[in-house]
C-alpha cells in the first residue's frame, strides 16, 4: 500500500558501524553480508555446548535470586551470552504495550503504559504507532533489555477472545501495516522485536491443545497475510510461534508454518522462538524452531539437556543445531545487540507520557453523537460522573502484556475464578478521568458516584446538565469472555442513568466490542478502550472538545453473537481439563483437546458481515468527528494494480483528521480494504489522497499452483467512511498475473 497524504512506512536510516548496525529495522544488503560473515566466523569457534546455549532461555522470575546471573534485569526471558566470543546475553521483556513487570517481579518498577493494541489500531496511524514503539523500546533498553516480546498481530476473529485487546484488529492490511510500524519503532533502539503468535492463535480457550482446521487459501488470505505484511515492512528479528495446533501439529513444530511458509516462501532470515511453555519435543528443531523460551514451563528442557543428549546419541543432526545457532547469531548482529552492550539509563517519563497521551487521543472513537451532544459546552454547570472507577484511573487488560504505570496501580484485584485465576489481575491506574474532567471544567460542579447504587446515581443524574457513565469490560490472557455484555450489572446501570437524564454519554473502557442494549437511550457513545498512562486526560479532552476525535473502529461491533461465524465460542461448552490433560499438554491447558473451525475462512470480520448481508451495530472503519469532510474528484486507473486518487475537504468549522478508506470488490467476493489515509485538515482545506493497492489484495491464493493469482477483469473501487458507508465508487480493469507466495 502506498499512502502519500500522510507519512508512509518509511524505513529509518541505517548507518554503517565499525562492528554492527546499532539501529534500524530492515537490514541493508551490506549489513546482511557482514552479519552472515560474523555469524559464520563465530559459529566456527563454538563448541556444541556453546551453540546449544543459544537455543534455550529461562524465565528468571522462576530462578532463585541467588542463582540469577549478576547484572541481568529480571524479565520474561534470559539466554546466556558468551563473553569470550563476543556474544551478549539476550534479555527479554513483555510486551506490546510497554515494559511489563508481571506480578511485580522487579519490586516497584514502573513504565509508561501505552493504550491497548486495539486502541493503537483505532488510530489508523502508522507514524504514531511507530513512535509509540520507539518509546517503549527506548524504555526497555534503559531498563536493561535487548529483546521485546512485542508485535502481536493475531487477527480478531471473535470479539469474545481474551487477548483481542493486545492485537491490531480484524483486517490483515491494517494489522500488518501497523505491526510493521510498531516493530520498526521498537527495533530502532537496537532491540529484537518478536512478531507473534504465529499462527491462528485467535482465542484463549484451548490455547495449549486445540487444533485449528483451516484451508491453506483461507490462511494465506487472512492471518498469514497479516504476518507476511508485518515481516516485510518491519523485519522483526524473531517470530514467536503459538501454543495451539494447526492441522493437528503444534505451531512450534509445524513444518508447514515454520519452514515452508516462513523460510521458503517469505525468505525470513531471523529466528523462531517459542512462546513460554509451547514446546513439546526436540523434533521441533527440525521443523523450524530455533529457540525454546521459558524452558521451565515445558515438560522437558527440549532444546538444552534433551537436545544435547540427542545429538550426542546421533538421534539429531548437529547441522540442525548449527542452522538454528547461526540464525540467532546473525539476528543479534544485524539488529545491533552485538554493537550495543546491555546497560541501564535514565528515562524521561514526562516526554514518554506525552506519546501515550497522543496515542490515546487518536485512538478514541466517537461512535454516536446524536444532536451534537459532544463536546460539552464550556458553560456546563453540573456534571455527574458514574462508574468505571473513574475517580482513581483507567483499566487495563490482564496477563503478560500488563504494564505497571508510572505512579503505580491505584487499585488491584486478583482474578479468583476461571482459567486466568492466580495469573491475571484487574488493575486501574494512570490519570483518573474524574480529575481530568474537573480540570477541563473548572467552574462546573463535577460529582462522582461509583455506580454501586443505580438508584442513587440515577437520582443525581436527573438533576445534572449532563451525565457521563464509564463502563468497563475486563479482558485477559488465558481466558475468553462468555458473551458481549458489560461486566456485572453495568448495562442496567447505564439504562437507569440514561432513563433519568436524556443527556447521558457512555464512555466504553473495554478491550473489544460489546453489546449496547441501552444504545437508543444514550445520545453519545465513546469507545476509549484501555487508554493507558494518560487515558483520563485523553477522554476529558474529547468530552471537552480540546481534542477532535479521529479514531476509527479496527473491528466490527456485532449486534449480537448470533451474527458471528461461531455463535458459540469453540470449546466454550466443554468441561474443565482433566489432570491427565494438564499433565499431557502443560501449564497453559485450560480445556480438553478439541478442534476449532472458522466458517468465515478468509472473510474475517467486516467481510463476513458483507458476505452474510448482516447489519452490524457499528461497522469496521466507523468513527465520527467534530468536523465534517467531503470526498470528490475520484480517479481510478488499472493495469498491473489499482491506483486510486481523490480529494478530501474539511467542510466543518474545526480542524480535524479524517480516515478515508478505500475498498476493492472482486467478482463474487466481499469487499476488502486496500488502503487508507489520515489527513489533518483545517476548515476549508483540501488534500488529494493517492493509494496504490498491494496486488495480493486484488487476487486470490491458489494453493495448488502455490501462487497468488490476479484474474483479468474489472475490480470495483469504493472510497468510504466505513466498510458499510461508501461515498465514491469506480472501477478498474486489472491485468492478469501471478505473484510468488
Amino acid at each position: 500500500m502506498l499512502i502519500t497524504a500522510v507519512a508512509a512506512l518509511a524505513l529509518p536510516p541505517t548507518g554503517v558501524l565499525a562492528r554492527a548496525p546499532a539501529t534500524g529495522s530492515v537490514p541493508t544488503p551490506r549489513e546482511d553480508a557482514r552479519a552472515d560473515a560474523w555469524a559464520r566466523a563465530t559459529l566456527a569457534r563454538m563448541s556444541l555446548e556453546d551453540k546449544i546455549a543459544l537455543l534455550h532461555g529461562r524465565f528468571l522470575a522462576l530462578v532463585a535470586p541467588a542463582q540469577r546471573p549478576a547484572g541481568i534485569t529480571v524479565g520474561a526471558g534470559y539466554v546466556a551470552g558468551n563473553g569470550g566470543l563476543g556474544i551478549p546475553p539476550q534479555v527479554a521483556t513483555d510486551a506490546s504495550l510497554g515494559v511489563s513487570n508481571l506480578m511485580d517481579m522487579r519490586k516497584g518498577d514502573v513504565a509508561t503504559v501505552l493504550p491497548s493494541g486495539m486502541a493503537m489500531a483505532a488510530t489508523w496511524n502508522p507514524s504514531l504507532v511507530r513512535e509509540a514503539g520507539r518509546m517503549i523500546g527506548s524504555q526497555a533498553r534503559a531498563k536493561g533489555f535487548n529483546v521485546m516480546l512485542a508485535g502481536g498481530v493475531n487477527l480478531v476473529r471473535d470479539p469474545r477472545a481474551g487477548r483481542n485487546f493486545e492485537y491490531l484488529g480484524e483486517d490483515p492490511l491494517l494489522a500488518g501495516t501497523l505491526v510493521a510500524a510498531q516493530i520498526e519503532g521498537i527495533q530502532s533502539n537496537a532491540i529484537i522485536a518478536t512478531i507473534k503468535h504465529f499462527a491462528l492463535n485467535n482465542q484463549e480457550t484451548g490455547r495449549a491443545n486445540a487444533s485449528v482446521e483451516l484451508a491453506e487459501t483461507a490462511m494465506r488470505e487472512s492471518d498469514l497475510l497479516a504476518f507476511q505484511l508485518g515481516i516485510e515492512g518491519g523485519s522483526p528479528g524473531a517470530v514467536m510461534c503459538a501454543y495451539n495446533k494447526i492441522g493437528g501439529s503444534y505451531a512450534c513444530e509445524n513444518r508447514f508454518l515454520l519452514t515452508d511458509v516462513l523460510r521458503r516462501d517469505w525468505g525470513y532470515r531471523g529466528f523462531v522462538m517459542s512462546d513460554w511453555g509451547a514446546v513439546h519435543s526436540t523434533e521441533a528443531l527440525l521443523a523450524g524452531l530455533d529457540q525454546q523460551q521459558g524452558e521451565q514451563l515445558d515438560k522437558k528442557r527440549w532444546l538444552s539437556t534433551e537436545l544435547l543428549a540427542g545429538v550426542k546419541a546421533g538421534a539429531l543432526p548437529v547441522a540442525a543445531v548449527d542452522t538454528a545457532a547461526r540464525r540467532v547469531l546473525r539476528t543479534m548482529f544485524v539488529h545491533g545487540l552485538v554493537a550495543r552492550p546491555l546497560a541501564t539509563g535514565p528515562i524521561d517519563y514526562q516526554r514518554d507520557g506525552a506519546v501515550s497521551l497522543r496515542t490515546a487521543e487518536e485512538a478514541i472513537v466517537l461512535l454516536k453523537n446524536e444532536g451534537d451532544m459532544l463536546p460539552f459546552p464550556a458553560t456546563v454547570k453540573r456534571i455527574v460522573v458514574v462508574g468505571g472507577h473513574a475517580d482513581i484511573g483507567v483499566p487495563a487488560g490482564g496477563g503478560s502484556s500488563q504494564v505497571t504505570p508510572v505512579g503505580g496501580f491505584a487499585k488491584v484485584e486478583t482474578v479468583k475464578d476461571g482459567a486466568a485465576a492466580g495469573f491475571a489481575r484487574k488493575v486501574w491506574g494512570g490519570t483518573p478521568p474524574l480529575d481530568a474532567l474537573r480540570r477541563a471544567f473548572p467552574t462546573a460542579d463535577v460529582r462522582f458516584f461509583d455506580g454501586s447504587d443505580p438508584d442513587a446515581a440515577a437520582a443525581a443524574a436527573s438533576n445534572a446538565d449532563v451525565a457521563v457513565v464509564f463502563a468497563e469490560k475486563f479482558s485477559t490472557e488465558a481466558m475468553d469472555q462468555p458473551d458481549l455484555s458489560l461486566d456485572g450489572r453495568q448495562d442496567a446501570l447505564i439504562d437507569a442513568v440514561a432513563s433519568a437524564n436524556p443527556r447521558t454519554v457512555v464512555v466504553l473502557e473495554t478491550g473489544n466490542a460489546v453489546a449496547m442494549p441501552w444504545l437508543a437511550k444514550t445520545p453519545a457513545v465513546v469507545a476509549a478502550w484501555y487508554s493507558g498512562q494518560r487515558g483520563g486526560d485523553a477522554i476529558a479532552g474529547v468530552l471537552a472538545g480540546s481534542v477532535n476525535p479521529s479514531g476509527r473502529l479496527p473491528v466490527t461491533f456485532p449486534a449480537s453473537t448470533q451474527q458471528l461465524p461461531n455463535p458459540q465460542l469453540p470449546g466454550s461448552g466443554l468441561p474443565p481439563p482433566s489432570k491427565e490433560d494438564r499433565a499431557t499438554y502443560g501449564v497453559n491447558t485450560n480445556s480438553p483437546p478439541f478442534t476449532i473451525r472458522y466458517p468465515e475462512g478468509a472473510d474475517v470480520g467486516y467481510r463476513w458481515f458483507d458476505r452474510t448481508a448482516a447489519a452490524p451495530l457499528f461497522a469496521f472503519g466507523h468513527g465520527l468527528s467534530y468536523a465534517s469532510f467531503r470526498y470528490d474528484g475520484l480517479r481510478v486507473s488499472g493495469g498491473r494494480t489499482a491506483t486510486v486518487a481523490f480529494r478530501v475537504t474539511n467542510t466543518g468549522s474545526r480542524t480535524g483528521a479524517d480516515v478515508p478508506q478505500v475498498y476493492a470488490t472482486l467478482p463474487g467476493k466481499p469487499r476488502r480494504l486496500i488502503g487508507w489515509s489520515k489527513p489533518v485538515l483545517a476548515p476549508g482545506e483540501s488534500k488529494v489522497v493517492r493509494i496504490t493497492a498491494d496486488r495480493r489484495l486484488l487476487g486470490t491464493f491458489d494453493s495448488t499452483a502455490h501462487r497468488w493469482r490476479i484474474a483479468h477483469g474489472p475490480v470495483g473501487i469504493e472510497v468510504a467512511r466505513s466498510a458499510t458507508a461508501p461515498v465514491l465508487t469506480g472501477s478498474a480493469i486489472i491485468a492478469e498475473g501471478t505473484i510468488k507466495p
